[in-house]
């Protein structure tokens, strides 16, 4: 079993680059909502206006709903050298040793000594805030989009077996950390925002994924984790794991 170390410190944080309270690719649901909150009811009149009243109040609860679903507020992300930050909001459903996913061995290849990484999975439900954030500054080196299943984004075999977009980056250390969004049981849409090539600052926007879902990260060689399984976390803000301490540091 993996144990979060101690001595993880409180460390600087800055404020992110400022973004439109709701996320771009949200609007398109928003207003599909909106249109049908108004002419639902308008059509209900037709039968009663009792129905029409609750289809009206039923019509503002989504709409409230679908804005605050795509909510994208400002984070704070540590400034400290070494961190991986949270990638999503939601709870650590696992943390566990395992293979790359096949997409990205080439890229990313483990050890030969050690050809598992420490995963750690964040879980989203439905509430949580669903942009998803660079766990560390570098640059995309890979993105493979896979095709698959919707199971249940809490189960384990949603690493293998659902939808996913996995992106491959390099740290200025040299390190190469993998992340993956993973679509869920609601889940049918996974945004990237990012090409290869694209340098991203640490807690930088990438992506979101709509609806219940999941994000994986596959740490470096050597990188101790944060959290435990069950402990919430926030996209751009909360500390994952600390890589390992380059030659020359304190360990």
């Amino acid at each position: 079993m993996t144990h979060a170390p101690t001595d993880i410190p409180t460390t600087p944080a800055a404020l992110d680059r400022p973004a439109p309270p709701v996320a771009p690719e949200g609007w398109p649901v928003i207003g599909a909502v909106l249109a049908g909150a108004i002419l639902l009811p308008l059509a209900a009149s037709l039968v009663g206006a009792w129905l029409a009243w609750t289809l009206s109040l039923a019509g503002l609860v989504v709409v409230v709903w679908a804005v605050w679903f795509f909510r994208d507020p400002a984070r704070r992300v540590p400034t400290a050298p070494g961190l991986f930050v949270s990638p999503a909001d939601g709870v650590v459903s696992a943390v566990a040793q395992v293979e790359l996913p096949p997409e990205v061995r080439e890229v990313a290849p483990a050890p030969p000594a050690a050809p598992r990484r420490t995963r750690i999975s964040v879980f989203m439900n439905i509430f949580n805030v669903h942009v998803n954030r660079a766990p560390e500054a570098g640059v995309v080196e890979r993105i493979a989009y896979t095709p698959g299943r919707f199971f249940n984004a809490s189960l384990d075999k949603a690493s293998e077996f659902n939808e996913r977009c996995a992106l491959v980056l390099r740290t200025p250390a040299g390190e190469r950390v993998v992340f993956v969004q993973i679509a869920g049981l609601v889940a049918r849409r996974i945004v990237c925002r990012v090409n290869e090539g694209a340098a991203l600052a640490r807690g930088e926007r990438f992506g979101l994924i709509r609806f219940g879902s999941r994000v994986d990260i596959y740490l470096p060689d050597g990188a101790t984790p944060a959290v435990q399984v069950g402990q919430r976390v926030t996209a751009g803000e909360t500390v994952l794991a600390r890589s390992a301490p380059q030659r020359g540091e304190a360990s």
